[in-house]
């Protein structure tokens, strides 16, 4: 582990490529988002001025990765490139059987088509969206078991990621055979990007392996997580991240994952496990969906960005970057006014939009009502995290998340701006009602209207 002796935690890269930014006039901006019925999810990208939607697959790729790109194998089967990103992926987890796919949720599908189905039931930390809704769609049941902790927003206290193991313990023996799965999510990114760890994926192995139980981790952001285990958690401050990242995996029995978080690959996924039987049936599936299995729905090209991008993303320097200068986003936030979710985690900042805007009830939306203020008075985009997308969630949030290496500080700082002149409106900004929703998933494509008016 280098030591960097300053306090200033300096980007570990140099800008080589440059894009530019819009900058549109707040009236331009109000009638963007009328024509996006209040959702910033139907904004065009052409009117945002700095993007916090998500971390999925909107970081900057690498002059390695660009390169790897070139080397792309095109071959319909059997491609190099196929074969180099699944010696990586190995490299990294351990397991036998790998399949490319486009992105996480399509080893989530992959996984409800084969595995899941009515009376099944499917225990985790905390489901996200895509997660939810694939386990939901198939007909079984999705039950979060966070630790009490994760639902203080206030609290310092770290890994609030976790699993509750009692309750774990609990569900396994009442729903008996109908448990279908279990798995982790880390970073836990409906509670605030909240670490787990090494010590919680121990004990949910060893709850899974007693009673044969699958166990599988939604690995989309395993080396933020690593970092948390190696900076908080006693006996891993002197283990190496891939040593953390690799003893996580060994613990369980397969995985999914977006690359495009911690790949830092603008496509792609994995959906990894040990077991041959497990595999014969996701193979069947993912080319019905995705294509051979030896692409997976990638080009070769992008293969070989994934391989390169997941060795890029356990590189010290950078994760020591990427989670301080998410805490000094988090910091200058509150300085600002806005409360977030405490500690900060490594792919975003959580505001919370419950405490901000207090005079407004739940179903009146505050996350949705804060994340619509952002855009209105900042160009800034966000995203709910809350009733919106979890019908009855315990946290009013919304989550602007951090693209890797692609903003410096200065857009930082400005959102802070922003975030400080939202603050000093707060008690003034109107709710939001439903007009329009689909049946799942209905954050991405809900139509919404203000209740009131947002004041100049």
């Amino acid at each position: 582990m280098s030591v960097w002796p300053f306090r200033t935690i300096i980007e570990p890269f140099r800008i080589k490529a440059v894009e530019p930014i819009p900058f549109l006039a707040q009236s331009e901006r109000r009638t963007a988002i009328e024509a996006a019925g209040w959702n910033v999810f139907g904004l065009s990208a052409d009117t945002v001025t700095i993007d916090l939607l998500t971390d999925s697959g909107t970081g900057a790729m690498s002059a390695a990765q660009w390169s790897a790109l070139m080397q792309g194998d095109e071959s319909y089967a059997g491609s190099r490139s196929f074969h180099r990103f699944e010696a990586a992926v190995r490299e990294l987890t351990g397991y036998e059987f790998i399949f490319p796919v486009h992105q996480g949720r399509a080893a989530e599908r992959i996984i409800a088509r084969t595995l899941l189905g009515p009376g099944k039931v499917v225990l985790n930390n905390t489901h996200f969206d895509t997660t939810r809704a694939n386990v939901e769609q198939s007909g079984s049941l999705a039950l979060d078991l966070p630790v009490p902790e994760a639902a203080n927003a206030t609290s310092h206290a770290r890994f609030k990621g976790d699993m509750d193991l009692a309750a774990l313990e609990t569900a396994l023996d009442h729903h008996g055979d109908n448990v279908a799965m279990v798995f982790i999510t880390m970073t836990n990114n409906a509670v605030g990007g909240q670490p787990v760890s090494m010590a919680n994926v121990a004990g949910v192995s060893r709850l899974c392996r007693a009673r044969n139980v699958p166990f599988f981790i939604d690995a989309a952001r395993f080396a933020e997580n690593a970092w948390f285990v190696q900076r908080d958690e006693p006996g891993w401050h002197d283990v190496p991240i891939k040593a953390i990242v690799r003893r996580a995996f060994d613990l369980a029995d397969g995985c999914t994952m977006s690359a495009k978080k911690d790949g830092i690959v603008h496509i792609g996924g994995v959906l990894a496990t040990r077991s041959a039987a497990q595999a014969e049936r996701f193979r069947n599936e993912l080319i019905l969906g995705e294509g051979y299995p030896s692409y997976g729905g990638l080009a070769g090209r992008d293969l070989e960005a994934v391989a390169v991008g997941l060795m890029e993303s356990m590189d010290e320097d950078y994760l020591r970057y990427r989670v301080r200068s998410t805490a000094y986003f988090a910091e200058g936030l509150e300085q600002a006014g806005i409360p977030v979710v405490q500690p900060p985690g490594g792919h975003a900042v959580y505001m919370d939009a419950g405490r901000l805007l207090s005079h407004l009830a739940l179903d009146a939306l505050p996350g949705a009502s804060l994340a619509a203020a952002f855009y209105l008075y900042g160009g800034v985009r966000g995203v709910e995290v809350g009733t919106l997308m979890f019908p009855g969630a315990r946290l009013e949030l919304v989550r602007l998340a951090v693209p890797r290496r692609t903003y410096t500080q200065a857009h930082v700082d400005y959102v802070i701006e922003v975030a400080g002149h939202i603050a000093a409106r707060a008690k003034d900004l109107p709710g939001m009602r439903i007009v329009r929703q689909p049946p799942f998933l209905r954050h991405f494509t809900a139509t919404l209207e203000p209740t009131g008016h947002f004041p100049d």
